[in-house]
């Protein structure tokens, strides 16, 4: 591979990618950069379309990077008998697992079972096995039932005089973000046309009221433009209900937007040695997940009315967690300031009268309007494949020339994600390795950035190492980083700060201190890639404190502007 390469998927590429938006007829129009449009456009590229997608943000800024993480089988829908989600959702899992074996890892998550819980060790015993039975697990990755002991022995922290014994379950985690930019990646790989920092300002119709163009700005040069397609499809998850309005300004919601929080700490404050799935005294369950240096908590699931621009965590929502926490964990005393950092998101549900946050179903739905316009919305981060599908066939079926197309068959459950492609965590392991014995050349000791850099790029790390030692820093550690920050904007469309600091490299939530003593080093390298002028290089970083503080602060109410 020729590492100096700009690839098509990059920032220094955009005037040529604005110039094909606006000049081209596409099979598919995607609006919209999560999780979900991503998926889209892979499934519907692979399959023979002319696909193009913009995102009025940066790629997974909204729900796709404010998830639990997880790509789980989702055991808590059993409880509101959702048998369908949970065998849906199990069946991904492994799946998703083999297409990026190094971002979408196994582990073991403990359920303890305590006095007065959510669940009884019969109840349990029988749960895990339907889950294990609808999630098709095999092998030791099925259910263990554990007596007192043994589940205090997993875990010393829990307070033993409450736990009477647990169960331990196969999940699997991964960074939300970084999935969906390597699908996204992919789906440029094989011609999809893909920008973000482009928003859809409004519709344009025929003489038959259906939409033949959307109008478009360039928010990197406020240009404005056209893009012609056969189709268009909105994916733009908390934003639906706003997006089907431009189309149709009397469409009554169809959303019920919930906020899920979740809470960070150094490692070293909360300490557990595995992922915990744990009662709270509301009667709801949390997690407890290791990941790097730190420890992550949530989520909550309460109703949310305020800015879908800026969503935040509140002192109600940082108090919650430090209860649930130091209630269920012995010699644990957290308080607000333990809290290295947080996030705050929103789920996208499809409303249902007379039925709560928790109580509303996670699954998917398409609307289709007089327009033609297609909308997707609800769904999770693990059935991204499966809504895809959904989504392409609601395509298809509304194109009257599809049978023109010569539609491959779906191929996106054996597309690889990233090359140089990872087989199996074994190889993962190995990988991870060798990066080790790389970075304590380099004079890098700690094996927490292999793990970091395997985890988040995979075999990629080696373009990023190659490139070291073209940086004069003294420290490794900032020569590491500028090396990162080079091959995301030559291979990730990096087009800001927070694009880098948070969605390529989770640094806002897992690493927070890295941001501030590289901030400067990093802007001076960014500004010098996209000839950034003061005044550009200034809106930056304070886009990027007001990131900073929101991860940080804990506010009176939802309520900020």
């Amino acid at each position: 591979m020729n590492i100096l390469k700009v690839s098509h998927f990059s920032v220094l590429n955009r005037a040529s990618q604005v110039q094909k938006l606006a000049s081209e007829t596409f099979d598919l129009a995607i609006i919209g950069g999560g999780i979900t449009g991503a998926g889209i456009a892979l499934d519907a590229t692979a399959r023979g379309l002319k696909v193009c997608l913009i995102e009025k943000n940066d790629f997974a800024s909204g729900t796709s990077n404010k998830s639990t993480k997880l790509i789980h089988g989702g055991l808590r829908y059993l409880k509101n008998f959702e048998i369908s989600l949970v065998r849906e959702s199990g069946s991904e899992r492994a799946i998703v697992h083999s297409l990026a074996p190094h971002l979408v890892t196994p582990q073991k998550m403990l359920l303890p079972l305590i006095k007065g819980g959510t669940y009884g060790k019969l109840m349990t015993a029988l749960g895990l096995k339907v889950y294990d039975f609808l999630a098709d697990v095999k092998g030791e990755d099925r259910r263990k039932m554990l007596d007192k002991q043994e589940t205090l022995q997993q875990e010393p922290l829990l307070d033993p005089s409450i736990v009477i014994g647990g169960g331990l379950y196969a999940e699997y985690s991964t960074d939300d973000a970084r999935l969906t930019i390597e699908i996204l990646k992919k789906a440029n790989d094989l011609g999809a046309t893909i920008i973000n920092y482009c928003e859809m300002t409004s519709f344009n119709y025929d003489g038959n009221s259906k939409i033949k163009s959307i109008n478009c700005i360039d928010c990197n040069t406020s240009s404005l433009f056209e893009i012609k397609a056969n189709t268009f499809l909105s994916a733009t998850g908390p934003w639906a209900d706003t997006v089907q309005q431009k189309d149709y300004p009397t469409h009554k919601k169809k959303l019920h937007l919930t906020k899920g929080v979740h809470l960070v700490f150094p490692f070293e404050k909360l300490p557990i040695r595995q992922s915990i799935y744990f009662d709270v005294p509301d009667g709801r369950m949390v997690f407890a997940i290791p990941r790097g240096k730190t420890t992550y908590v949530g989520t909550t699931d309460t109703d949310y009315s305020a800015n879908l621009d800026r969503v935040v965590a509140t002192k109600a929502d940082a108090h919650y967690f430090l209860n649930a926490v130091n209630n269920t964990f012995k010699t644990i005393h957290l308080t607000i300031a333990d809290i290295e950092s947080c996030w705050a998101g929103l789920r996208p549900l499809i409303r249902e009268e007379d039925k709560t946050a928790s109580e509303l179903s996670r699954k998917d739905e398409i609307f289709i309007s007089d327009s033609g316009l297609i909308s997707i919305a609800g769904g999770k981060l693990t059935g991204y494949r499966k809504m895809a599908f959904r989504a392409l066939e609601a395509v298809l079926k509304a194109n009257p020339k599809a049978d023109e197309l010569n539609i491959k068959k779906p191929r996106t459950d054996t597309l690889t994600l990233v090359h140089p492609h990872i087989r199996t965590t074994e190889d993962a392991q190995t990988y991870q390795l060798d990066i080790e014995k790389q970075l304590a050349v380099l004079g890098l000791t700690s094996n927490y950035y292999a793990w970091y850099l395997t985890s988040y790029y995979g075999k990629q790390t080696d373009i990023i190492l190659s490139k070291v030692s073209d940086f004069k820093s003294r420290a490794i550690h900032e020569k590491l980083i500028r090396a990162e920050l080079w091959f995301g904007v030559h291979y990730e469309m990096v087009n800001s700060l927070n694009d880098f600091f948070i969605r390529r490299t989770g640094r806002l939530y897992f690493d927070i201190e890295s941001i501030h003593e590289y901030k400067n080093v990093v802007l001076k390298d960014i500004s010098g890639y996209l000839n950034w002028d003061d005044a550009r290089a200034q809106k930056e970083i304070e886009k990027l404190n007001m990131a900073l503080k929101d991860a940080t602060t804990f506010y009176d109410t939802d309520s900020i502007e």
